[in-house]
């Protein structure tokens, strides 16, 4: 992606139509990562253009059954293919990176009904100079206007999608990320509540960097759910609980919790495509976590503090005081708001970048987690969107709040 490619990018995101998402695609890997990010930034861009970006999580070309089949015996030992009874031809989901087909694996004689995840080609050294290229860009940018580095640093942003993204294309990772992420459950299942949340078996002994066999989950995604108006909405405020705990209780959490990338079957939310594994900070998840309960309460002037207590940099108290009568004005609307009337996820946006204009300074972990809170938000407000969503947080908060460092 050179930068006339680059500019194009933007110009298509940026456009008054809908974007042309086969045009973000040709453009590649990175482009269809950076279209994927901008699908959260409603503090951006208007929300059914969000909306119409998020559909790249699935707007992926598939390869021809000829040629995955082709991919897939280069990739794998020979008589691998014989532990399986058979493997569909018409793949179940294509992503940018991966392509999945349903399957039966036979061991001992017993069937088990797979999937079977194929990395579709060897992007990883197009997709690093693309990255390259782009980030040089963003140096001489920032060079001219340093304050970019502060809201929404680009650089970060941009080593954050390629190590997500390298992550992604090693298979091995989702099996390393899913152990993690289970032995969290087998942890704390006892003293917390986390029933509900479930992970797919894998069949380790048929897998590589390239290919993933795994149990097949029957259930919907949850974006299939919210496109069917099939989604009830107290499920949502338990998966908040669910991912609440991974972010605030321990802070490493599923990187990338998209309505995609969780199925429901029989009341459990199964967590797959785990090869992004995000963490934070001991000091970011507790305070990110008394913010979030001083604004489900409407504590706005508690809010202000936990803010400051985050930043890297602490301002001074002349400073600060001017912050919060901004910042208590920028929630003046805010109680007993619906999730349509006002956004969580710009709200966060518009307050750290207040934040920011004042002085205070945010690492780089705080982004992972207000990524994971955009995707909430916006499940809840394809859901319900007459939902005032802090107010009904209240109870998710006082249950995590005894596993949150103070």
């Amino acid at each position: 992606m050179n930068t006339l490619s680059f500019i194009g990018l933007l110009r298509e995101i940026f456009r008054k139509e809908k974007p042309d998402l086969n045009r973000i695609v040709e453009k590649g890997l990175l482009a269809v990562k950076i279209g994927q990010m901008f699908a959260l930034r409603v503090d951006f861009l208007k929300p059914e253009t969000c909306a119409h970006l998020g559909r790249l999580y699935q707007h992926n070309p598939e390869l021809p059954s000829g040629d995955f089949f082709n991919l897939l015996s280069r990739t794998v030992n020979e008589g691998w293919r014989d532990a399986f009874e058979m493997i569909e031809d018409k793949p179940l989901a294509t992503a940018s990176v991966a392509q999945v087909h349903r399957g039966r694996l036979n061991i001992a004689g017993t069937g088990h009904d797979v999937v079977i995840k194929l990395i579709k080609a060897d992007v990883a050294d197009q997709f690093q100079r693309d990255v390259e290229h782009v980030l040089r860009l963003f140096r001489f940018i920032i060079f001219f206007y340093p304050k970019l580095r502060r809201v929404a640093n680009p650089l970060a942003l941009l080593e954050m999608i390629r190590q997500d993204t390298l992550a992604e294309l090693d298979l091995l990772n989702e099996m390393k990320h899913q152990a993690i992420l289970r032995g969290i459950v087998d942890k704390y299942g006892r003293e917390v509540d986390l029933k509900g949340l479930g992970f797919p078996r894998m069949f380790p002994d048929y897998c590589n960097s390239r290919v993933l066999v795994m149990e097949e989950i029957q259930g919907p995604s949850i974006n299939d759910l919210l496109e069917r108006g099939a989604l009830d909405y107290s499920l949502l405020l338990r998966l908040f609980h669910l991912h609440g705990f991974y972010i605030f209780g321990t802070g490493i959490f599923h990187g990338d919790i998209h309505p995609g990338n969780i199925l429901l079957q029989d009341g459990i939310f199964y967590f797959i495509d785990c090869g992004a594994l995000a963490r934070v900070s001991e000091r970011l998840r507790s305070g990110l976590f008394h913010f979030m309960k001083n604004l489900a309460w409407y504590r706005f002037d508690k809010c202000a503090e936990c803010l400051h207590r985050m930043s890297e940099k602490t301002i001074d108290p002349e400073r600060f005081l001017a912050f919060r009568r901004r910042l208590l004005d920028l929630y003046e609307d805010f109680p007993g708001k619906t999730v349509s009337q006002i956004s969580l996820t710009r709200q966060m946006m518009y307050t750290i970048r207040l934040g920011v204009d004042y002085g205070m300074e945010f690492g780089e972990g705080m982004f992972p987690v207000i990524k994971s809170l955009m995707y909430l938000d916006g499940m809840i407000l394809r859901c319900n969107p007459d939902a005032v969503l802090m107010e009904d947080m209240r109870a998710n908060v006082a249950e995590l709040e005894p596993y949150v460092t103070h």
